[in-house]
């Protein structure tokens, strides 16, 4: 509890850094406010039996994407779509990014690259907001909120032609504004704040539905009495110990220990006829076990998403009863599905993210090298072998988290609660906490360093 308080007290020392907090939280709060705004021509106060029953009949992947959104989804608010327009966007980019030559080009060429394909990214995003945001609005005055079944929640008629045209025209524009906005929000918190934007706002919106899911499992525990008082110990601390696992498996590596050989000029005088002597660096080249990060489970759950979408829409009865199978979270099919697709996804977005031949050549071009691998080729294919033996249980592990809230579920938590046993929530929340901790503990090292070079200068004066 000191080490906490003397924390506390060491960043609120810090002007910057105190200041990259308070808009950080500024932010989010302006993200977390437009998630209760709901779409215009909707009444608020009838959105109530809306939500009551989402969380009534909601089992599948409508769930999960509610807990990114922090309940926007389910309250049909303006910011419903969320962040998945962009990341569905960052995905078909990076997938484009293999496939064709002048996005390789464009990631070869630095920041200008990265700013080219940021730009084309945000335009894919709209596109797909485009598509995206009217499936939202059939699904919710055809099934969520039918417009004959609860006529006080929609405030513009929908039974003519006028009314319609003037809802889906307003619909269309605000949520795809609404996630515009988000991604501007996001932008600001990196440039402005501390941490990742996009991931925060992720995170905020998960951790919102954590108060409430804390208390459903309290009231299933201790006043329905299903367990009581010791069981509720040992779900918090089978939570504990799954983000200690969820830590462990974030920041496991592997060090691949390099020689750096550098000449520098002798000042001696034991041996004038050697005037240059040599000089090797050892260091290392860090290979995380799980180098994908969350990006797996992501891709997974938004190939599912898509039997979800269409398949209202099919009338083929056969298929629409195969679609039904993996619409439930804690099903068999669904578990054995994303268990299989993250395993294989770890390895293809590895491949991605790490350029082993570029590894291998700025090596040889800085004059380093793996002792006992030749540099060049073989120093390549090395770190692609260690890499494939490190990804196997790192990808094996991370789908046993993706499934690991079903498998809390079917013992007898409650669905809310089980969702923070893994899978993406847990991760997004454990990996953003991670990444905060060393920003600030760099800033905080910074402030005591100069504050030390500080008293230096002055005792030496």
């Amino acid at each position: 509890m000191n080490n906490f308080i003397i924390a506390f007290f060491n960043i609120w020392n810090v002007k910057e850094l105190r200041k990259k907090i308070g808009i950080t939280l500024i932010l989010l709060l302006v993200y977390r406010f437009g998630a209760y705004v709901p779409i215009p021509g909707i009444n608020p106060l009838g959105i109530s039996d809306f939500v009551e029953k989402f969380h009534s009949s909601s089992k599948g992947l409508m769930q999960i994407l509610s807990s990114f959104t922090g309940g926007a989804f389910n309250r049909a608010s303006v910011f419903a779509l969320g962040i998945m327009p962009y990341i569905s966007a960052s995905i078909i980019i990076q997938l484009m990014c293999i496939i064709i030559p002048y996005l390789q080009k464009l990631q070869r060429d630095g920041e200008s690259g990265r700013k080219q394909i940021s730009f084309i990214t945000r335009w894919i995003t709209v596109l797909i907001c485009f598509i995206q945001a009217p499936v939202y609005l059939i699904s919710l005055t055809q099934q969520f909120i039918p417009f004959h079944s609860s006529k006080a929640t929609y405030l513009i008629d929908l039974n003519t032609f006028y009314g319609k045209s003037l809802f889906w025209t307003i619909g269309i524009i605000i949520l795809t504004s609404g996630t515009l906005f988000t991604m501007w929000l996001g932008d600001k918190i990196t440039d402005k704040g501390i941490g990742n934007g996009i991931s925060l706002i992720i995170m905020s919106g998960i951790i919102a539905r954590f108060p409430d899911a804390i208390r459903k499992e309290v009231f299933n525990r201790l006043e329905i009495g299903n367990g009581g008082l010791i069981i509720l110990f040992f779900e918090f601390l089978l939570w504990l110990l799954v983000i200690l696992f969820s830590v462990i498996i974030i920041q496991a590596i592997r060090k691949i220990p390099v020689q750096y050989v550098s000449h520098y000029k002798y000042s001696g005088s034991l041996d004038l006829n050697h005037s240059h002597l040599i000089h090797k660096k050892h260091q290392y080249i860090p290979l995380k076990m799980t180098s994908a990060g969350v990006m797996p489970i992501i891709f997974s759950q938004a190939i599912m998403l898509f039997p979800l979408t269409f398949s209202n829409y099919i009338k083929n009865m056969k298929i629409r009863n195969f679609f039904y199978l993996f619409q439930d979270i804690y099903g068999l099919w669904y578990n054995l599905t994303i268990f299989i697709l993250v395993i294989v996804f770890t390895f293809f977005y590895t491949a991605i993210a790490i350029p082993v031949n570029q590894m291998a050549n700025d090596l040889k071009r800085n004059g380093g090298h793996i002792p006992r691998i030749k540099p060049g080729k073989e120093t390549s294919e090395y770190i692609d072998h260690v890499l494939s033996i490190i990804t196997l249980p790192g990808a094996i592990l991370l789908a046993i988290i993706a499934i690991f809230p079903s498998i809390v579920f079917r013992i007898g938590f409650t669905q809310n609660f089980a969702l923070f046993y893994g899978g993406t929530s847990l991760l997004i929340v454990v990996g953003v906490i991670l990444d905060i901790s060393q920003q600030v503990n760099i800033y905080l090292l910074n402030y005591h360093y100069d504050g030390l070079m500080m008293m230096k200068y002055r005792s030496s004066r």
